[in-house]
């Protein structure tokens, strides 16, 4: 054989790099972020972000799928399939679980989270900036947020003296975020009632709840069962005429009165990109955890109006985008 083609035949005979995707919640709630994945869809934002460094869904990188259908008992056993998959990076998405599972999993395979609220308090990186070891990935600050959406719920339904909390108590930001809420409620001279809620079974017995205790203002917290069961979540508030503010434009578009939050399409196509320069020889501990630098406030007047809801003007300007 030829010296020259030698080059050209090595390349040839190199295996596709693999993707493990390690996801908390379902294919279907997060098709429209992780939609590269998925033949026969549209053009999503990670694949977005993929193409951005050069890399096409099975033309020069395969993907793997472990999706656990929020049953987080399942991320570590899933995890360690795509470890022992030898996949080359494995994106970890939803929260800290997946995340967190991941870097049990694995040492050495390189991580990119997506999802995380404090990555540096929940042990994923040494720090914001220089990551260390085998794990970087996306910030959202979803969780943190809390006391940003009491307040606009607060200037939506003025004389709601109490304001509930929907919160999933298995979350790990659990505690942490709702003495950051009650802190700020007090601070707003309001009053907050907590609605738990670890599963979609428990999302009728919580609006039950709220109604038999007539309260109308109910403030979301961002967690991976809410974000994959939104049309539910919203379906709910609507048939029990309950205003509602949530943690990403996700639940807004679904019918959801207001939500307030990162924008998480931007996000994933971001992740995409750090896979790509991962896979090009990057190392995580030297790429730094990407952080939001804006968040949005979107508003559907259509569900306002339903809810017999005049929106001050004061908000309307604010917001990044109206829905009607």
């Amino acid at each position: 054989m030829p010296a020259a083609l030698l080059p050209l035949v090595a390349r040839a005979q190199q295996p596709m790099p693999v993707i493990g995707f390690l996801g908390g919640a379902s294919a279907d709630s997060f098709a429209h972020l992780v939609a590269a994945f998925r033949k026969g869809l549209n053009e999503a934002a990670f694949r977005k972000g993929l193409n951005e460094i050069g890399y096409m869904d099975g033309q020069n990188v395969a993907i793997e799928y472990r999706w656990a259908d929020n049953q987080y008992d399942r991320l570590r056993a899933l995890a360690a399939e795509l470890v022992g998959r030898q996949v080359n990076v494995i994106v970890a998405s939803g929260g800290d679980r997946s995340a967190l599972a991941a870097k049990a999993a694995t040492a050495t395979i390189p991580i990119v989270f997506t999802g995380t609220s404090d990555p540096v308090k929940s042990g994923l990186v040494e720090s914001i900036n220089r990551p260390g070891g085998n794990v970087t990935g996306m910030s959202v600050f979803s969780t943190t947020l809390g006391a940003k959406r009491l307040e606009l719920m607060r200037e939506l339904t003025p004389k709601a003296e109490v304001i509930a909390y929907l919160v999933n108590p298995n979350n790990p930001r659990f505690e942490p975020d709702l003495n950051d809420l009650t802190a700020a409620a007090r601070t707003l001279g309001r009053q907050i009632t907590v609605l738990r809620a670890s599963s979609e079974r428990d999302f009728a017995a919580a609006f039950a709840a709220l109604v038999q205790g007539g309260i109308r203002s109910l403030v979301v917290a961002s967690d991976t069962i809410f974000n994959s069961q939104r049309d539910q979540l919203v379906a709910l508030a609507a048939r029990h005429a309950v205003a509602a503010i949530y943690a990403f434009r996700e639940f807004a578009a679904a019918g959801g009165l207001m939500s307030y939050g990162t924008n998480l399409s931007d996000g994933y196509r971001q992740v995409g990109v750090y896979v790509g320069r991962i896979l090009k020889g990057e190392k995580p501990a030297n790429l730094p955890v990407l952080q939001p630098t804006k968040f949005e406030l979107i508003i559907n007047l259509k569900t306002a109006k339903a809810l017999g809801l005049e929106v001050p003007p004061t908000v309307l300007a604010r917001a990044d985008e109206v829905i009607e």
